[in-house]
């Protein structure tokens, strides 16, 4: 059996009706997994942000030539 995660338990507050779809959406017993998932991916975001800035911050923001470029070469479906 592997060794179980550490954690830390939070308490947090949110809205009422936020709560219930989350409960409907999770289920009782998976909350805690749900938030979880939902944070990790948040902070993924936020940490891709945090590179973004930096790399505009270093070598400047990116030119509407630069984003189009980009865009033609992204697959479309």
């Amino acid at each position: 059996m592997s060794e179980p995660a550490h954690t830390d338990k939070l308490s947090v507050t949110i809205p009422s009706d936020v709560a219930a779809e989350l409960r409907s959406r999770a289920g009782r017993g998976n909350v805690s997994a749900y938030v979880t998932d939902a944070l990790i991916r948040q902070l993924e975001h936020d940490r891709l942000g945090d590179l973004l800035s930096e790399l505009a911050e270093t070598h400047g923001p990116v030119t509407e030539e630069e984003l189009a470029r980009a865009r033609a070469e992204w697959p479309h479906p």
